[in-house]
C-alpha cells in the first residue's frame, strides 16, 4: 500500500473523550500511520495516532483468535458496552485474571497514577474480600488474582487475604506494588511468601533517579533494587513493570531489559506499559502518544538488534491490538528467542512464535492459546519463582543419569528464560469497544461485579471517571 494512501482500514465503536457517550470510529491509514478517528455530534472531531505501519497494523489485527465466552454473565445489557459491565452477555472473552483493589491509600503521590490513588475511602473489610472471592467462584473462578490498589502492601492483613483466597481454591497471587514496603520490611515479605504469594509486579520505570522522579515524584531506584533482592531471598518471582512516557524514559528500554537479564532468575520478566491518558496523567493525547510499534522499534534500536520488533507477537486471548510478548533465553550476554514456527510478527515479516506471555497471555505455541484457562496457566509458569532443585529420583527400570540430566537441563532453561511483554491500555481517545469486549483482565467492584480493566479506569478529558465514581466508597 502506498505510504501516502488515505483510506479507512476498519470501523468500530468508541467513546467521545468529553462526554463518554458511544460514537462511531474509524481506523484510517495516513502517511503509513494508522489514526483512530471519531466524531461526536456535540463535541466535534477527535483523531489520535494509533499504530505506525499500515501493513503491520493489518497483519497484527488479523491474528485474532477465537474467543472463549464468560461461563456465567452477571449483568443484563441495557445501555450496551461499556456501561453495563458486570460482565454482561455481550462480553465475548472469559476472565483470566482479576484485580482486587484492596485499598485507596498509597505512600506515593505519582503524577501519572491512573487510579488517582490516595483519594479513596476506607479499605474493604475482610468480610468484603471473602464475599468477592465467593462471587468470583460463582462467575467461573478460580482466576489468577492481582492484589492491587492504591498500594496494597499498606495492609498488614494482606497475608491473611492471600490465605482466604487459597482456602477457596485460588492458586496464583500477584502483588502489584511500588516496592517501598517490601524494600524495608523483609519479615512482611516473608509472611506474604509463606501465605502463598507467587509473583511481585514491581513498578520499575528507570535506573536513572531523575527520570524515576519525573514519573513518581522522587528518586526510588535504590529502594526498587533492594525490593528485588528481598524478593530473591524470599523465593518470589519479580516482574518489572515500566510505565513508558514519551520524552522521559522511552530511551531506557534496553537498560531496563539488561538490568532484568542481569538479575535473573529472581526477575522473571519485564512488562512494559506505554502511558495511557486517564487518572492523574494530563499529557497531550496526540503529541505524547507512545504506541506498541514505537515501543518495539525502540527495543530493537536500543538493543542494537539483539531483540527485533518482528520477534514479538500479539497476545493469544485478548484483542491482538492490546499487547505483545516474546520470551528469550539469556546467557553470557546472548539473547535467543524461544521459537515455534508458523506465525507472523508485528512488522508483517515471518517471525517465530515465542513461549512467553503478556499479562494473562496464553502460550501461542499451544492450540489452547486463545483460552483464558491456558492463559492463567502460562502466566503462573512464567512469572513465578523458579522451583528449587528436585531431590533424588529413584524407581524401577529408570535410567537415573539421563533423567537427572533432563531435569537439570529443564531447570537451567527455566532459570535462563526472560519473558518480555507489554500492554497498551485503552483511554478515552483510543478505546475500541470491539477490543473492550475481548478484555479478560477484570477489576472486581464492591458488589462482586467484574469490570474490564480499561473500562474501569476510563476518565474523560476533564477527569470524570466512567465507573470509578459509581464504585468508590
Amino acid at each position: 500500500m502506498p505510504a501516502d494512501d488515505n483510506r479507512i482500514l476498519g470501523k468500530t465503536r468508541s467513546l467521545c473523550p468529553v462526554c463518554l457517550e458511544t460514537i462511531g470510529a474509524s481506523y484510517r491509514g495516513r502517511e503509513d500511520t494508522v489514526w483512530l478517528e471519531k466524531n461526536c455530534p456535540e463535541h466535534g472531531e477527535f483523531a489520535v495516532p494509533f499504530w505506525e505501519g499500515v501493513s503491520g497494523f493489518l497483519k497484527w489485527r488479523a491474528s485474532q483468535n477465537p474467543a472463549q465466552p464468560p461461563k456465567n454473565p452477571q449483568s443484563p445489557s441495557v445501555r450496551g458496552c461499556p456501561y453495563d459491565c458486570g460482565l454482561c452477555g455481550n462480553h465475548i472473552q472469559a476472565t483470566c485474571c482479576v484485580l482486587l483493589e484492596l485499598t485507596g491509600r498509597c505512600d506515593l503521590g505519582c503524577p501519572v497514577c491512573f487510579a488517582s490513588a490516595g483519594t479513596a475511602g476506607p479499605d474493604p473489610s475482610l468480610e468484603t474480600v471473602a464475599f468477592w472471592y465467593d462471587r468470583l467462584i460463582e462467575q467461573g473462578g478460580p482466576f489468577n488474582i492481582q492484589l492491587s490498589g492504591g498500594e496494597p502492601s499498606l495492609r498488614d492483613d494482606l497475608p491473611r487475604i492471600i490465605r482466604m483466597g487459597k482456602e477457596r481454591g485460588f492458586v496464583f497471587f500477584q502483588l502489584n506494588t511500588n516496592g517501598l514496603r517490601i524494600a524495608r520490611d523483609r519479615e512482611y515479605l516473608r509472611e506474604l511468601a509463606d501465605a502463598g504469594l507467587n509473583t511481585v509486579f514491581l513498578q520499575f520505570d528507570s535506573l536513572a533517579g531523575d527520570r524515576c522522579a519525573a514519573l513518581r515524584g522522587r528518586d526510588l531506584v535504590a529502594e526498587k533494587i533492594r525490593a528485588i533482592g528481598n524478593c530473591a531471598e524470599a523465593g518470589l518471582g519479580v516482574v518489572l513493570t515500566p510505565t513508558i512516557r514519551r520524552g522521559v524514559n522511552d530511551n531506557d528500554l534496553w537498560a531496563i531489559l539488561e538490568f532484568a537479564a542481569n538479575n535473573m532468575p529472581a526477575v522473571r520478566g519485564v512488562h512494559f506499559q506505554p502511558m495511557s491518558f486517564f487518572g492523574r496523567y494530563q499529557g497531550d493525547p496526540v503529541k505524547d502518544r507512545f504506541t506498541i510499534p514505537a515501543l518495539l522499534k525502540g527495543i530493537e534500536e536500543q538493543s542494537g538488534g539483539r531483540l527485533r520488533a518482528r520477534d514479538f507477537l500479539p497476545g493469544g486471548a485478548e484483542h491482538p491490538l492490546c499487547s505483545f510478548h516474546a520470551s528469550y533465553t539469556v546467557g553470557g550476554g546472548a539473547w535467543s528467542l524461544l521459537q515455534s514456527a508458523g506465525n507472523s510478527g508485528c512488522c508483517g515479516s515471518a517471525a517465530p512464535a515465542s513461549a512467553g506471555g503478556s499479562c494473562c497471555c496464553g502460550d501461542p505455541a499451544s492450540a489452547l492459546s486463545a483460552t483464558s484457562d491456558a492463559a492463567r496457566n502460562t502466566v503462573s509458569r512464567l512469572w513465578s519463582a523458579v522451583p528449587s532443585a528436585p531431590g533424588p529420583v529413584s524407581g524401577k527400570n529408570m535410567k537415573l543419569d539421563s533423567l537427572d540430566a533432563f531435569i537439570t537441563e529443564a531447570e537451567k532453561r527455566e532459570r535462563e528464560t526472560l519473558a518480555v511483554s507489554g500492554m497498551a491500555f485503552q483511554d478515552a481517545w483510543t478505546v475500541d469497544l470491539d477490543r473492550l469486549a475481548r478484555c479478560y483482565i477484570h477489576v472486581v467492584g464492591p458488589g462482586g461485579e467484574l469490570i474490564p480493566f480499561c473500562s474501569y479506569n476510563l476518565t474523560s478529558r476533564g477527569g470524570r471517571p466512567l465507573h470509578r465514581a459509581k464504585l468508590d466508597p
